[in-house]
């Protein structure tokens, strides 16, 4: 019998920008919990939460520091214990985000790390030795820019940050924080959390021996920083499919949660991530959707490459989008929107959809002035930062769009065109994103070989990307225009088609014989 994270759809809230509830210009625990009718109505079956934990917010909550409480921006312990039991009221999972690659210097285990050589907690962060000049032990580089080690005056080592100096990388070959770490799983598995999406999973495991990156031939200044050496030994190393086990031994301890990882990998190596027997991570977050170019053969040979990598038995899954990447409608352009949730919403797998997406929202303008990303304000003008497709929900067309009350200045700005960009304006609106995206949730819940059917390319002229679904003698074709030219496709069958759900019009199309006409732009689901 399939899983709920197998069949069900999964909605990505940054709680920053989701509903302010206590009018403070930030979403919190309340706004979410405020939203719930809304997200049933949507369709979707699990929402997953970026951190809402203690931090001193020097990357936003990805510098926790503590793992088993709730920063009071967000709200109180009693706003997640009402907030887990409201969702499960409504149908809706809850997956939280679990932060293990680094915790934030402000946390307790890391003032006692850095406090001497000797306490009992050093070994449960990377500390090195300088290099024989006085500088870093080795190469490896900061994602968000400059060195990954700063040196601790007091103690005269380094520690290791992958990300920001206040984001210090702990030592999973260390059992005491292992254990640690596993216990903040239970905390939240025995609160009714019913999954986790773990940030940087890949990342967790270095090179025991701190080996040099190999410097990377193809950078060029002006290019991302980080990007000089070739992360071989910092990212994805051999034996982090011991860090996956570990994780789903605790996973399994529990009945019906799942493990989502945060793993930005070609296919091949991506896959590696479900274990030998199956007994790593539950879906390995393919982003594979978000960097390929948007164009008909590259998506159908990504497609294809992934289906047969994927080992036996492992459930697939797609993203389109998410709170580190340029929206989907600002990437493949407002007319190819709708193409593209079409594409994430009938592809084998679960699929995860960004907040705003629905509704077809675009990055947002961020004044310099503005800026809130540290990476952006790191490496300033290369476009890294994170800001646009973080900006807050646009609910109806009053100022602020009742994300906020208009009297609060919210930590983002929203959006210029949330005065018709927003859910009230959509949601009466037949012809809309939203309720084209909430027509295609439907129609996925409702039709087995979407949501549980294999996967086949089928022939398709230049710039067309079809193919076809079936659940026993259940068939669908979909077929996608990904250009802004009419074309025509075959039927690859006699016995014609109907058409269930288009992209544009919502009357059928016309067939000339087994020929089937696609306007600019168009995406179409055909019964068999």
């Amino acid at each position: 019998m399939s899983k709920w994270w197998q069949i069900g759809i999964v909605y990505q809230i940054y709680p920053r920008s989701f509903q302010d509830s206590n009018g403070d210009g930030v979403g919190d625990l309340p706004g979410i919990e405020q939203r719930l009718d809304y997200l049933r109505d949507l369709g979707v079956d699990a929402i997953w939460i970026s951190p809402i934990y203690p931090s001193p917010m020097a990357d936003f909550g990805y510098d926790v520091s503590d793992y088993c409480d709730i920063h009071p921006l967000f709200g109180s312990m009693a706003d997640m214990d009402r907030l887990i039991a409201a969702a499960h009221d409504h149908n809706l999972k809850l997956i939280l985000d679990f932060v293990p690659n680094h915790t934030s210097t402000e946390h307790p285990w890391f003032l006692e790390s850095r406090s001497s050589r000797s306490n009992p907690k050093r070994d449960w962060y990377i500390w090195r030795d300088p290099a024989p000049d006085g500088g870093p032990p080795n190469n490896w580089l900061s994602r968000f820019g400059g060195p990954a080690w700063t040196l601790d005056a007091q103690t005269g080592q380094y520690y290791l940050h992958s990300f920001l100096p206040e984001q210090p990388d702990v030592n999973w070959r260390n059992p005491e924080l292992r254990a640690a770490m596993l216990n903040v799983l239970r905390f939240w598995f025995d609160k009714g959390v019913d999954g986790f999406r773990v940030d940087v999973s890949y990342r967790t495991m270095k090179d025991a021996q701190f080996r040099d990156n190999p410097p990377n031939p193809n950078w060029k200044p002006g290019m991302d920083p980080a990007k000089q050496v070739i992360e071989t030994y910092t990212r994805n190393t051999p034996d982090i499919e011991h860090f996956n086990r570990w994780l789903r031994e605790v996973s399994d301890e529990y009945d019906d949660r799942v493990l989502i990882g945060e793993i930005n990998l070609p296919p091949h190596e991506l896959v590696a991530h479900y274990g030998r027997s199956r007994n790593g991570l539950h879906l390995p977050f393919n982003f594979n959707l978000i960097f390929t170019p948007w164009e008909a053969t590259a998506v159908r040979n990504l497609i294809e490459t992934y289906e047969t990598a994927l080992p036996e038995g492992a459930w697939p899954n797609w993203v389109l989008g998410n709170h580190d990447q340029h929206r989907i409608a600002s990437r493949v352009g407002a007319d190819q929107a709708r193409v593209a949730m079409m594409l994430l919403l009938t592809l084998r797998g679960t699929p995860t959809l960004y907040y705003g997406d629905e509704l077809g929202m675009l990055d947002g303008d961020i004044p310099p002035d503005l800026v809130q990303d540290p990476w952006e304000k790191n490496v300033p003008g290369l476009g890294l930062g994170r800001d646009p497709e973080r900006t807050p929900m646009p609910w109806t067309a009053v100022p602020h769009a009742d994300f906020c009350p208009p009297t609060v200045t919210p930590w983002l700005p929203l959006n210029a065109d949330s005065v018709t960009v927003n859910v009230a304006s959509q949601r009466s609106d037949p012809g809309s994103m939203w309720v084209f995206t909430e027509k295609l949730i439907q129609l996925r819940r409702e039709t087995a070989a979407l949501h549980l059917g294999s996967y086949q390319s089928l022939p398709a002229p230049d710039g067309v990307l079809a193919y076809q679904r079936r659940h026993g003698f259940q068939t669908r074709w979909i077929v996608l225009n990904m250009t802004g030219d009419p074309k025509m496709w075959q039927l690859p069958e006699d016995g014609g088609a109907t058409a269930v759900l288009l992209t544009t019009e919502s009357t059928q199309p016309t067939f000339t014989g087994n020929t089937l006409p696609l306007r600019p732009n168009e995406g179409v689901v055909l019964a068999v």
